[in-house]
């Protein structure tokens, strides 16, 4: 699945100086079972470490067979600590089909609807420079196709909270009305319905109708009607909290820069508000294909539901929205549905198939990607089609 950052820009490459000279990762291995035809998977995973030089990876699926797990590389490459499956690692924009899941709950109930617009819920919040919420559905914001402008292409917010400024402001707070506000600095993007614009200022506003038609904050909600019955005892929202609870590894960020010598900083620690609705989750994999596999087979919405949310609004290149979730299509013809996320030292995957039988989830504790991202992509390919092109295959 093409990766979407939280914030637009090229990956850099390498991180030689992160592993240093005498670093060998370790093979990737499985944890719960013999391969059963995950052979692919497993190269592809430990393509990721040794060819992308990134620190580590872990992988989960679950399928008809059953589950299996596999880790290459480290969680920290000072003690060399491995990559385990109980790690929690920032799941991202992952958050966004949680965030999407509650609103379309909301919806079955009867306590709002996906036509009505922004500014029935936010009177004034979404006005001036262009914009006028009261043009603007629900249904726009979670398959965007609002129009409205992204905040994290804002160069200022981009410098302090995913580029060179994050070290000194890595434990700023934000409000969800301020990142709403910079975002309107930016003109509304022509034409959405023909060419949507994934931007993180949808979902910091759906996050904040949750709030206002529940009278609860979206993290709250999220936990009583999806973390709670499904039993993710892994799965946090941090609020201004930057610490990640334990096991987990550590992060790894290049911070944006594409300089084949650019400083790698511990990513670990950082304030979440930046984020908010848009990608704040903390997660593990387990708990993200537990509720991946509910989410598709039924178990969290109603049929007309789960069906408005897999809807697909074509997008640039092979990637198509629905309502929070993404789709693809893989070489071997196989659509997958999911979620990809991406911050300062952590990138995730949330891959299945729409009929709930086969779910991957993956976490690299690194946030740069070579090959333009087909290693990251490699990993899905792997799973779903059962194939790895390997290094030869990629060029």
């Amino acid at each position: 699945m093409k990766q979407r950052a939280a914030r637009t820009t090229s990956l850099a490459m390498a991180v030689v100086a992160l592993l240093g000279a005498a670093a060998v990762a370790p093979s990737a291995h499985a944890a719960e079972r013999a391969d059963r035809g995950h052979e692919a998977t497993r190269a592809a995973l430990r393509a990721l470490v040794e060819e992308g030089e990134l620190p580590g990876v872990v992988a989960k699926v679950r399928d008809r067979k059953g589950t299996w797990s596999a880790t290459a590389g480290y969680a920290d490459t000072a003690t060399g600590r491995e990559r385990s499956t109980a790690e929690h690692f920032r799941g991202a924009s992952i958050t966004k089909t949680f965030i999407a899941t509650v609103l379309l709950q909301l919806e079955a109930e009867g306590r709002l609807s996906l036509d009505d617009t922004v500014e029935s819920w936010l009177p004034g919040l979404v006005q001036g420079n262009g914009y006028d919420g009261s043009t603007i559905t629900l249904r726009q914001l979670l398959n965007h196709t609002s129009g409205i402008a992204n905040y994290t292409d804002d160069p200022a917010i981009a410098h302090n909270s995913s580029g060179p400024g994050f070290p000194a402001h890595r434990y700023d707070t934000h409000t969800p009305e301020e990142l709403v506000a910079v975002a309107l600095k930016q003109p509304p993007h022509p034409d959405p319905q023909q060419s949507p614009l994934y931007s993180n200022t949808n979902y910091v506003i759906a996050g904040m109708v949750i709030e206002k038609a529940t009278g609860r904050g979206y993290a709250q909600e999220v936990t009583r009607r999806i973390i709670v019955p499904l039993k993710l005892r892994g799965t946090s929202f941090p609020g201004t909290s930057p610490q990640l609870p334990k096991p987990h590894p550590v992060g790894y960020s290049r911070l944006h820069q594409e300089a084949p010598d650019a400083a790698v900083v511990d990513a670990t620690e950082q304030n979440m508000t930046w984020l908010g609705a848009a990608g704040d989750i903390i997660s593990t994999a387990d708990d993200v294909n537990r509720f991946q596999r509910a989410l598709m087979r039924g178990a969290l919405l109603p049929k007309a539901q789960l069906k408005e949310m897999l809807r697909e609004v074509p997008a640039a290149g092979a990637l198509g929205f629905g309502l929070g979730v993404e789709f693809a299509k893989l070489s071997c013809g196989v659509q997958v549905v999911g979620k990809s996320g991406r911050t300062n030292g952590s990138l995730s995957a949330m891959v299945g198939t729409a009929d709930g039988t086969h779910q991957l989830t993956f976490n690299i504790n690194g946030d740069w990607l070579r090959d333009g991202g087909s290693m990251y992509t490699d990993v899905v390919e792997a799973e779903f089609c059962g194939k790895f092109p390997g290094r030869a295959g990629r060029e």
